[in-house]
């Protein structure tokens, strides 16, 4: 506690976790009310949220701990996918603890509402953290209030929202706080764990860990007193990957495979935690010496890496020139922000680029001080989560949340001389003007008044159809037809499995490509090798949702193949059609 604060701000500074949870705790009340249609309607937007509960149900059902293939895809080996089980337990967890009140049904439905809003809790401490080391003891809540405007960030929090991301952003804010604490062997096992535990969730933050862990050396290379923070992060990667490893990781993924925490990355990570191990331990007084010595354990890492395994060079999904070129190379998050309309990357970037600006500003005024090498850190990871989004925009909601200590530290600037202003009205006004603008706010008030990149008659159609043929009312009557494999869209298959009794082919995920290419083939090409593919999956069943955003790539993309006929009006004698409800968007086939 800072005892040069009143004693007002003392307390506030002193209970400050306390009081973080307790905003946590109203934020997440609030947020389950107004998604409480959401969360009864299990609207579980995206394939992985769907996945991930499916996942968790076989948990339950008595699936082993580390067999993650799911059998109800491509029946009846089913397939592997590449997660691991720690994104499970909160859900698990709080199934198992609501079902004795509620039923199963509503059990998960609430879980599915209720577990994503966990690592907000966390993300919110780590910023906190954050904040309060570099900018002022009472920043903290400046920080909830920023990152609360987020747009693309605070989505991975919502109600619903039950994939991992939400916990790979949890343990990036706890990154960050570590990189700037002013203890350092403490910042270094919390750089270390937090890195682990997101490598052993998934890898799609590794170029971030990567990063985490060049900034932890550049600290050692400029500062020989960092050496405890060097080896305790050296440490604490390298054994809590080792741990992560053995504790989490599938059957599946204890081969070489180049797109989880395989035996691969295992040994990249052990032997970069064992070289950086090394360095603190040697730490040559010369900062020149140092330098050296960091580079040639990069380059041993790189370069063994490249030598040991080429396959990770390319791609890491290891899926064939077909797959890519049809589906994975499609991916709209895997695209840069600058190949998206202005609509989705104007608002998305706009709150990086103030929080790079204001830790580049907090950086400049604080190079006398104690706290310009933790400024330092933060300001190069701004940087590089800015970076990242010319290359994935799937780097939103990371370089969101990492824009938060730069904006809360411009806000702190300018707050003495609001407050100073005489005039009510420019207090009040003037503060809504400048958290409009420090916080990227103005980007989407700016779109609502520009007839810029406004979705299309036909986009509207198709995006409305997809809508709907997800939902549990459209899914629901597909309940009275006996069990069976469908036949469907790749992108339906998840939601199939998870609202019905019945089994689909393939899930947009690339250790399904195989199945995948065959939905491909079928609806692509014609109705006898339709038909034939159908029958190899021992399909009895086809499920299709005219105007959804997967059904207009085979629609228009292959001109006279099966779906485009059938879309036309075609016949064909070996589906017989079965009847739906009145207004049911989907369209459903026995296959004779």
């Amino acid at each position: 506690m800072n005892k040069s604060l009143p004693p007002l701000a003392a307390e506030l500074d002193r209970h400050w976790i306390k009081l973080t949870t307790i905003a946590w705790v109203v934020i997440a009340i609030f947020y389950v009310w107004k998604r409480w249609a959401a969360i009864h309607w299990l609207s579980l937007g995206d394939t992985d949220d769907n996945m991930r509960l499916m996942q968790v149900r076989a948990l339950l059902d008595g699936q082993g701990w580390y067999d993650l293939r799911n059998y109800r895809l491509n029946p009846p080996g089913g397939f592997d996918i590449h997660w691991s089980r720690i994104v499970d337990l909160p859900i698990a967890g709080l199934i198992l603890l609501l079902r004795p009140f509620v039923g199963v049904a509503e059990a998960e439905k609430l879980a599915c509402g209720i577990a994503p809003l966990i690592p907000l809790c966390i993300v919110l401490i780590g910023l906190g953290a954050t904040v309060r080391r570099l900018v002022a003891p009472l920043a903290w809540p400046l920080a909830i209030v920023f990152f609360m405007g987020s747009t693309v960030g605070l989505m991975m929090f919502m109600p619903d929202r039950i994939d991992h991301h939400g916990w790979q952003l949890a343990m990036l804010s706890l990154t960050v706080a570590g990189l700037c604490d002013p203890d350092g062997p403490r910042g270094g096992v919390t750089v270390g764990l937090a890195s682990a535990v997101s490598l052993a969730i998934g890898l799609e933050m590794l170029p971030y860990c990567a990063m985490a862990g060049a900034i932890t050396a550049l600290r050692w290379v400029w500062d020989a007193g960092e050496r405890q923070r060097l080896l305790s992060y050296a440490l604490t990667l390298g054994g809590g990957c080792a741990a992560g490893y053995v504790v989490f990781a599938s059957e599946a993924n204890r081969v070489m495979r180049c797109d989880a925490l395989t035996p691969i990355w295992l040994s990249v990570f052990v032997a970069a935690g064992a070289l950086l191990a090394l360095l603190a331990l040697v730490s040559p007084h010369n900062r020149t010496a140092r330098f050296a010595l960091a580079a040639v354990a990069g380059a041993v890492i790189a370069g063994g890496f490249a030598t040991l395994f080429p396959q990770c060079l390319s791609r890491p999904e290891q899926v064939s020139d077909e797959l890519y070129a049809s589906w994975l190379s499609n991916v709209r998050e895997a695209k840069p922000i600058y190949r998206h309309a202005f609509r989705t990357g104007f608002p998305m970037i706009a709150l990086p680029v103030m929080g790079l600006i204001g830790a580049g500003i907090a950086t400049w005024r604080a190079r006398k001080s104690d706290t310009a090498l933790g400024w330092t850190c933060v300001s190069l990871f701004a940087l590089f989560a800015v970076a990242m989004l010319f290359w994935q925009v799937r780097g939103g909601a990371a370089a969101q949340l990492l824009a938060v200590p730069g904006v809360t530290a411009l806000a702190w600037i300018i707050l003495p001389w609001l407050f100073g202003q005489k005039s009510l009205l420019i207090r009040l006004f003037g503060g809504a003007a400048i958290f409009v603008l420090i916080s990227g706010t103005f980007a989407n008030l700016m779109l609502r008044n520009l007839p810029i990149d406004r979705p299309k008659p036909y986009v509207q159609r198709v995006n409305r159809a997809t809508g709907l043929c997800v939902t549990m009312p459209a899914m629901n009557p597909l309940n009275r037809v006996p069990r069976a494999t469908v036949f469907t869209f790749v992108d339906l298959g998840p939601r199939l499995i998870t609202l019905t009794h019945h089994n689909a082919i393939a899930g947009p995920y690339h250790r399904n490509g195989d199945a995948i290419l065959d939905v491909q083939h079928a609806f692509k090409g014609s109705p006898e090798q339709a038909r034939a593919i159908m029958k190899r999956h021992g399909a009895t069943l086809m499920l299709v949702c005219p105007n959804m955003a997967e059904s207009t790539v085979y629609r228009d993309r292959a001109p006279g193949g099966f779906y485009d006929r059938l879309a036309h009006g075609e016949r064909f004698d070996w589906l017989t059609p079965v009847p739906l409800p009145k207004g049911s968007p989907l369209r459903l086939f026995r296959v004779e």
